[in-house]
């Protein structure tokens, strides 16, 4: 999708039922990123208090803590060690606001990408079939339901399936996709052409065009500002922190974002995974930035803000003769805010187990994903309908919500 196809869905939107506008300043807003490829969790958060771990990854371990040094697990709890590459990510959990969830899983032994990609974004089970992804429920079983073209972003170019079924959801890839492009490149005065049109109008389709209007309004005012990122914050120079960085921007703006999407993909670590120097290393090291940076740059705001990173499936326990790790079950889920009771990473050990008959090994299940998601929506949105976005789950309480 390109960004005039963005820019034409976006305000088409806007200007039609697709799009009613709801309060400005949502209580809450739900960031999801998503680690497509299976994310090795088990070498981002280290159990080098298991000798199982250096004995099944005796290239690719990450060293226990020591007291000095750079190539070591930087040590969380006496029994976990945060990889060193994601050092910027230790105050954010030694400050109690980033938990994580070892564990965690779904019933699909398959160890298909597409399949469990697919589940997991539809909030599913195994072979069931329930319509939409979970954020589209989500969004139309909340109260009052209303919404615009910002309640729901995706940042990229595809919208993602969890997003389907939702009131209103737009993809973009930032603000500057966003403004009514004319031939003579004079978006102000059509905009005041509409305001006048709409401002004779006393139907709802007039306070509807009204309210469009003002909507465009913000965020042409917001995109002639240049963002700078607060408390002296640095992004990564990649695509996903740059969309956190358009995320962290839009909730400032008070625009009415209410769930925003985001990738970071390339996580399928079949060969020459590596420990610290590898292109893993690499990506373990942009991922933790850039969500430090987010959290830093949203300082003002984090009592709002909640962060859910997931994938699809961890990886084996054991490295393979490639020297990287084939796909497992089980990942460590994180979630990160100013209301989450974190600085814990939750779920018993020892977690880990060898080829079994029930799919490939790996991290042993102890959470059904939407246990995480639904106590997340539940808790911090205040959305009472759970059942109707995750029907059937049989979920567990966790206690993450401080």
């Amino acid at each position: 999708m390109n960004p005039i196809a963005d820019r034409r869905s976006f305000i088409q939107n806007l200007l039609t039922g697709n799009a009613i506008v709801a309060a400005s300043n949502p209580e809450h807003t739900l960031v999801c990123l998503f680690l497509r490829g299976g994310a090795d969790t088990l070498n981002m958060f280290i159990p080098y208090e298991d000798d199982e771990y250096y004995r099944q990854r005796p290239t690719i371990g990450i060293a226990r803590p020591k007291k000095t040094g750079k190539d070591s697990a930087l040590d969380l709890d006496g029994h976990y060690g945060l990889n060193p590459k994601m050092e910027k990510l230790k105050a954010v959990f030694d400050e109690g606001r980033l938990a994580v969830i070892q564990g965690v899983g779904m019933d699909n032994t398959s160890g298909s990408h597409f399949e469990c990609q697919d589940q997991i974004e539809h909030g599913e089970a195994f072979g069931e079939t329930i319509g939409g992804g979970w954020l589209g429920r989500h969004l139309r079983s909340r109260s009052g339901g209303l919404a615009t073209s910002l309640s729901a972003i995706a940042i990229g170019s595809i919208m993602p399936e969890s997003l389907r079924g939702a009131p209103a959801a737009s993809v973009l890839r930032s603000l500057e996709d966003l403004e009514l492009k004319t031939r003579a490149s004079q978006p102000e005065a059509v905009a005041q052409i509409l305001s006048r049109l709409y401002g004779a109008e006393a139907s709802a389709l007039g306070k509807q065009g009204r309210e469009t209007v003002d909507l465009l309004q913000r965020v042409r005012e917001i995109r002639k500002q240049k963002y700078v990122p607060e408390n002296g914050v640095d992004y990564p120079d990649h695509k996903m922190a740059t969309g956190l960085r358009e995320i962290a921007r839009l909730i400032k703006a008070d625009v009415g974002l209410e769930v925003a999407c985001v990738d970071f993909g390339g996580w399928d670590t079949h060969f020459f995974q590596g420990a610290l120097s590898s292109f893993h290393g690499k990506k373990v090291e942009i991922l933790a930035n850039a969500l430090a940076a987010f959290d830093q740059d949203l300082k003002a705001v984090r009592h709002r803000v909640t962060t859910v990173v997931m994938t699809e499936f961890g990886r084996r326990l054991y490295e393979n003769a490639s020297l990287g790790t084939d796909h497992g079950r089980g990942f460590a889920m994180m979630v990160m805010g100013g209301r989450i009771k974190g600085g814990t990473i939750h779920g018993p050990w020892p977690a880990m187990k060898n080829e079994a008959a029930d799919g490939p090994g790996g991290l042993r299940i102890s959470y059904d994903y939407r246990s995480v998601l639904g106590e997340v929506l539940e808790d911090v949105t205040g959305n009472s309908h759970i059942d109707a976005v995750f029907p059937g789950a049989k979920r567990t309480n966790l206690g993450l919500i401080a």
